[in-house]
């Protein structure tokens, strides 16, 4: 493995939606390999959120998506003797990642009764620009921005 690239792993869609990016998302929410949990989680997920919004629930939950995932962030670069933070452009893939991943940790974070409760609120949060995922992206641009002097450090 020293020079080689790991394979991409082949995602297959969900049963429901037919949707590779409902699968990414429901192998992040899965604990302990139990995956039927996880997508039973999510369509609750999507019920609920249906039923408060009156909208399509995977469009609000893809624009929710949409508005946690972070376009930059900030690595720390050694340079001479001292670390500076350096903001980057992240890539697809990974930004999709973050953003999925700040979305499930904030949910978990949350008061409501249930892993669907909690997780409906936060995409209904997210989807209207506010919550805590969407908090994190800010913080995360702002710390770009305000460290936009060492951009031409980049490699």
């Amino acid at each position: 493995m020293r020079n080689s690239h790991a394979k991409k792993r082949i995602i297959l869609p969900d049963p429901k939606f037919n949707d590779e990016l409902v699968t990414k998302f429901v192998n992040n929410i899965m604990l302990k390999g139990k995956k039927n949990l996880a997508f039973e989680i999510f369509y609750k997920a999507i019920d609920i959120v249906e039923e408060k919004t009156k909208e399509n629930g995977i469009e609000v939950w893809k624009k929710a998506l949409e508005n946690v995932t972070p376009s930059v962030e900030v690595k720390s670069k050694r340079v001479g003797g001292t670390t500076l933070p350096v903001p980057e452009e992240i890539k697809p893939g990974r930004k999709q990642s973050i953003g999925m991943k700040s979305l499930i940790s904030f949910a978990r974070k949350r008061l409501e009764q249930t892993m669907a409760d909690k997780l409906a609120q936060e995409i209904m949060a997210a989807y209207k620009s506010e919550g805590a995922a969407f908090k994190k992206k800010e913080e995360i641009h702002r710390m770009a921005e305000a460290n936009k002097a060492f951009a031409h450090m980049r490699s």
